[in-house]
């Protein structure tokens, strides 16, 4: 806008925190809101001594500056009152605005660099070597509002469920189910993620809902006597907690070589099983075997023979 007259000066006017009187001392220090300030020099300043403006500059000036320090002609006596000391900035340009004069409109686009964020501000400039920490935050917006969400909530993947347990001992004939000689692995550094599974008389249930892969892998064994065996390895699953229903089979024909040799047979199968029930969606591990009772389905306690794997891949 236009002035009549001499445009008024802008520059960033401070009162000077009261300063008291030390008998015999010229010089004090200037602070604003107890923070030490410096003027740009001695006639950026109007200063008050006992009533009278204080000469800031030129021959035989009534003061001096020298950072945040005013230095008196002399020294000041008990008695003498600093009326007050005003600081008024660069009066020949903005220099420094006054508290809350700068606005939105007043920046340029390119005036804030990430020179100038302090590490609290999320800038991208630093990054993240490593998974995130459980309690490390994003930034989300929620139907518009941003928002902070801690990375627990937020992350996925991995396997949140694994197990496998196995056949402890061998047994001869079938078995529907099998219903003892059943362990979780514990030898070869075996352990499991998460919960784990639970098994009561041969029926597993989950330790969650979810989406699960589950394999049957059988050994089956022909006890040295002549002639064929046909061995069946079937995995039973219930929705209901009641009746089960087979959902894939695993065959083995086990040929008969010689009496001094162990005639051995293994089959796998597995299936993809949608846990939206714990109490309801469970499974168990059927045997037949055909031939003779001297048809055994192997286990053993130190290493996997017979084994069953649960594998939790998605949520349901």
């Amino acid at each position: 806008m236009a002035y009549i007259g001499t445009k008024p000066t802008i520059g960033n006017f401070q009162i000077c925190d009261p300063i008291s009187v030390v008998n015999g001392q010229a010089a004090y220090t200037m602070q604003v809101g107890s923070v030490n300030v410096i003027p740009q020099s001695s006639n950026h300043m109007i200063v008050s001594l006992n009533g009278t403006i204080q000469k800031p500059g030129g021959a035989n000036p009534s003061f001096t500056v020298s950072g945040s320090t005013i230095t008196f002609a002399s020294n000041l006596a008990t008695g003498d009152v600093i009326d007050f000391i005003q600081i008024l900035g660069d009066v020949l340009d903005l220099g420094v605005p006054s508290d809350a004069t700068v606005t939105t409109a007043k920046l340029a686009s390119t005036s804030v660099t990430a020179a100038k964020l302090n590490n609290d501000i999320i800038s991208g400039t630093t990054a993240l070597t490593s998974e995130p920490a459980d309690t490390d935050e994003f930034l989300v917006s929620d139907a518009g509002t941003l928002k902070r969400i801690d990375y627990s909530l937020i992350k996925g993947g991995g396997i949140t469920e694994f197990d496998m347990f196995r056949l402890s001992a061998q047994f001869q004939g079938g078995a529907q189910p099998i219903s003892s000689n059943l362990e979780r692995c514990d030898t070869n550094s075996f352990e499991k993620i998460g919960t784990g599974m639970t098994e009561s008389s041969g029926i597993f249930t989950f330790p969650s809902t979810g989406k699960y892969h589950i394999i049957f892998n059988t050994l089956a064994r022909n006890a040295q006597s002549s002639g064929e065996r046909h061995h069946q390895g079937l995995i039973m699953t219930t929705t209901n907690n009641s009746s089960y229903a087979e959902a894939a089979q695993a065959s083995a024909n086990i040929g008969y070589y010689s009496s001094s040799v162990n005639n051995i047979q293994s089959a796998i199968t597995s299936i993809f099983f949608d846990v939206t029930d714990t109490s309801t969606h469970k499974v168990r591990f059927d045997v037949y075997a055909n031939g003779n009772s001297n048809t055994y389905t192997a286990g053993n306690s130190g290493v996997n023979n017979t084994t069953m794997t649960f594998i939790r891949i998605g949520d349901t």
